[in-house]
């Protein structure tokens, strides 16, 4: 069984075992199961730019940008690849899980919806409706989804999942009957809302990460830019109980933070003058604590960022940076995407790049200034020991390999006893 999206729109990605760059809800998926990442598994992937414009992935590797008239008026082009990539897959794995993308029946849009309807009409699939039960309206979400699909695909509709419940799971017995009985579609599962905070989808998932940490020895500060990108770096931390974490938006929350992070980000130079139109580069500046650079992060620690040919900003757009490294960083059309085991800060460290910029230095650091290309830093357990004890000679530390292993295994479970599984397996045969 493997995880499958014929597009998907995020600026959260991460590099393949087999190369490229897939987004991370497929990424997260694949490796929870132990399964080798591949391209094959996001064919699509969209991030975001500059002027409402994206980044086009295909296979792993950008092709081009464009903005979304013009990606629509493509999209028939897209159809071979996503359709080759799911048949590839289905030969190497028995089941495919096809996730889909926000309403399946946008009437407009419907000849152009390639993670829906696209797939369940080309390959004939079984088909769960998911409905998210904590913004309300759930009947009339099911409802009409359901009446809205193309005659062809209600007859493959196994059945309804009811996400995100609070409460006692009792009060919903009536909703049960009128799903199963009124709509004639069987409700097969009701899963209860519980925080996993891991596998962070976009930054929408990211504001619903839970902290209850009595007894925290460090306080870090991630700034939170317009762009941000490849958040999935902070989930040790966020997981770590003597680390409290907090998203920020104004330099004047600077002083209660013992570490800043100046985190990755789409758009490195738009985001580095809103740092600057903010105020965070004069705050910076005066900080006395630590501060960490992560790719995106890090390009802007450079003294000048330089895009010669338009790779972010207008050819040779050039803009001053926060001047902690004395050298201009410059924007390559070639995007470094690779993964593997690093020497930096003298250790070895296992994590991956995706990144346009360029530079001598592969990592920096100089007293209290630490930066680096590498994401997944914060996974290296030795990385974290390193930097935390430096704060607190108290942090002990703990193993996220094995925490992650175990928080997944036991977020399967709890998933498994509310969800009607032995119904979905008779379904897909």
């Amino acid at each position: 069984m493997a995880p499958f999206k014929a597009q998907n729109v995020s600026n959260n990605s991460c590099v393949c075992d087999a190369g490229g760059e897939i987004a991370q809800p497929q990424f997260f998926a694949a490796e929870s199961i132990s399964l080798k990442t591949s391209p094959l598994m996001n064919p699509v992937l969209l991030k975001s730019g500059r002027d409402n414009r994206a980044s086009l992935i295909i296979n792993g590797y950008p092709t081009q940008e464009q903005d979304a008239q013009k990606y629509y008026a493509n999209i028939d082009i897209l159809k071979p690849i996503v359709k080759e990539a799911f048949e590839k897959l289905s030969q190497e794995y028995e089941h495919i899980v096809a996730e889909g993308a926000g309403s399946p029946v946008e009437l407009n849009l419907m000849d152009k919806d390639l993670s829906n309807i696209y797939i369940a009409q080309e390959f004939n699939t079984k088909i769960i409706l998911v409905a998210d039960i904590e913004k309300g309206g759930v009947f009339a979400s099911i409802w009409g989804v359901y009446n809205l699909l193309p005659t062809r695909l209600k007859k493959n509709v196994i059945g309804v999942i009811i996400n995100k419940f609070q409460g006692d799971a009792t009060l919903f017995d009536k909703g049960r009957e009128i799903i199963e009985e009124e709509f004639g579609l069987k409700v097969l599962g009701l899963i209860p809302y519980r925080a996993l905070n891991l596998g962070f989808e976009d930054a929408q998932s990211l504001i619903n990460y839970t902290q209850h940490k009595p007894d925290t020895k460090i306080n870090v500060g991630i700034i939170r830019l317009p762009h941000i990108s490849n958040f999935t770096d902070f989930e040790p931390l966020i997981n770590d109980e003597e680390i409290m974490v907090t998203f920020i938006n104004s330099p004047a929350q600077f002083k209660i933070f013992d570490l800043i992070v100046i985190p990755g980000t789409k758009c490195t130079i738009s985001d580095l003058r809103w740092l600057k139109n903010m105020g965070f580069d004069m705050a910076l500046s005066s900080y006395r604590g630590k501060v960490l650079g992560i790719c995106g992060g890090y390009e802007m620690m450079f003294t000048t960022l330089l895009d010669k040919e338009g790779v972010e900003e207008e050819p040779l757009s050039q803009e001053d940076g926060l001047g902690y490294i004395d050298e201009t960083l410059c924007f390559e059309k070639k995007k470094s995407v690779s993964k593997g085991i690093y020497k930096q800060f003298s250790m070895q460290l296992r994590g991956y790049e995706i990144h346009h910029g360029s530079a001598s230095q592969a990592y920096f650091q100089n007293k209290n200034i630490y930066g680096t290309f590498i994401h997944g830093l914060f996974d290296n357990d030795n990385f974290r020991h390193f930097l935390f004890s430096q704060i607190s000679p108290a942090y002990k530390g703990y193993n996220f390999t094995q925490f992650k292993a175990d928080k997944i295994a036991s977020y399967c479970a709890f998933i498994n006893d509310n969800l009607d599984l032995e119904t979905i397996m008779w379904e897909i045969g």
